[in-house]
């Protein structure tokens, strides 16, 4: 198949997609579909919610002509005109972290009514070792009628996307690829390499590559765990776990990682993936389950923090009026998916205190949708007996947090980003 033949179908316009949709569309024709209505009319009007894209970059390639440009679409027959299929949907996990892999069936259904022979279907989304090839092919098989690997070929190349992150975007981020065969491998890896300026590696099987996507959230997940331990021993210690962390990094081979809240839909989600296959083969996986269990307690952790140092300025914990500045996952970011800001919420909650969330990157919509929450957008002329930064918004800097303050009131830093003059802790 020639580079100039592909017609390309990218599944799924969220964080993934969309930026991976708008970057293929300035050099092919691609088909962007989502099942959301609500989704592909606010794109079509020329406007990405979740930031990633700007408006005159995603307005650039919407439907520019036959040859190459963006079409997005809810209807299923749009995707009969293409020949490469591109996955990107979520793989979430249950309220027992246990991996939905129900999105991928999904999409791999709809994809098998229009599978045509010679096409490909490359997958991006985080999956345990094994997934696209046992679990996802089986479905193209059994809707298309076609034979894996002699009518129609698969591929692996998984997401690398940051957030939030205007630095590094799709195009500026190294590539991992992968094929069912070594010919398709080549194909793949060619697609790719087309639109990703940092340059591709292919990988010699899928399940290299998806081994190697899983891997990469699963460390930073247990280096993060590491210094939330350490926090909570210098904690007991009466010792300021950044200014050590500070100290540390002066040798060469320090990795500078920062406590915090792990949340998101990468790192605090991706570990189970591999957790949950490690078991399938009878291997139980005791560190990267023991971060898990340590980076999911820290939303509580603070919370109890807070509830300890308002004991200790003589504040009455019910009732109390308190201050969360932020509700996302991450900074200067919208996305509230799988955020541990909400466990310092709840825990605070039950302790029947009058807790408002303010955060200015976050939509009221989505969080009340949800969370039940109203978030509040001007905290002007009010005070609080405690504020608690939980997430570091470039607009939380600017705060004046001594206009905030009642009689007594206490500032938790769990970003550890303020100035330490303004705060009675941090994380």
């Amino acid at each position: 198949m020639n580079l100039q033949d592909k017609k390309i179908a990218i599944i799924g316009l969220g964080y993934v997609g969309l930026p991976l949709a708008v970057e293929f569309a300035k050099k092919y024709l691609v088909i962007g579909f989502d099942i959301s209505h609500t989704r592909v009319n606010e794109l079509n009007a020329g406007h990405d919610s979740t930031l990633e894209v700007s408006d005159d970059n995603l307005q650039s390639v919407l439907n520019k002509g036959t040859q190459k440009g963006l079409y997005l679409s809810c209807t299923n027959d749009d995707l009969k005109k293409c020949n490469v299929f591109i996955v990107t949907v979520p793989t979430p996990v249950d309220k027992n972290n246990r991996p939905i892999l129900t999105p991928l069936i999904k999409a791999s259904e709809t994809i098998g009514r229009y599978l045509k022979k010679d096409d490909v279907v490359i997958y991006e989304s985080t999956v345990y070792p094994g997934v696209t090839e046992d679990e996802c092919v089986p479905v193209l098989e059994r809707v298309s009628g076609l034979i894996f690997n002699k009518d129609f070929y698969a591929g692996y190349s998984p997401e690398r996307i940051n957030p939030g992150d205007k630095k590094h975007t799709v195009t500026k981020i190294k590539k991992v690829t992968a094929g069912s065969t070594s010919e398709i491998g080549v194909l793949v890896d060619n697609l790719y390499s087309s639109i990703i300026t940092a340059g591709t590696h292919l990988a010699p099987t899928i399940k290299v590559a998806e081994a190697a996507k899983v891997i990469e959230n699963a460390q930073r997940d247990i280096n993060i765990a590491f210094v939330n331990e350490l926090a909570k021993i210098f904690n007991k210690l009466d010792i300021d776990t950044h200014a050590v962390l500070e100290a540390a990094a002066t040798k060469w081979n320090f990795l500078p990682f920062k406590p915090g809240l792990v949340g998101g839909h990468c790192i605090g989600v991706d570990p189970y993936y591999l957790a949950q296959k490690a078991q399938e083969v009878g291997y139980h996986p005791e560190i990267i389950l023991a971060g898990r269990r340590l980076n999911d307690s820290m939303g509580e952790y603070v919370a109890t923090e807070v509830l300890k140092l308002m004991v200790q300025n003589e504040i009455p914990v019910k009732s109390a009026k308190v201050l969360l500045l932020g509700i996302t996952f991450k900074e200067n970011c919208p996305d509230i998916r799988n955020t541990k800001a909400i466990d310092v919420y709840r825990t605070l909650k039950s302790f029947h205190m009058d807790v408002e969330v303010h955060d200015p990157w976050a939509s009221s919509e989505e969080v009340y949708h949800e969370y039940g929450i109203e978030i509040i957008r001007s905290i002007e002329n009010k005070r609080y007996d405690a504020i608690i930064h939980a997430v570091s918004h470039k607009e939380f800097s600017e705060l004046d947090l001594k206009a905030l303050k009642n009689n007594r009131a206490i500032v938790y830093d769990v970003k550890g980003s303020l100035n330490s003059k303004e705060v009675n802790k941090r994380l």
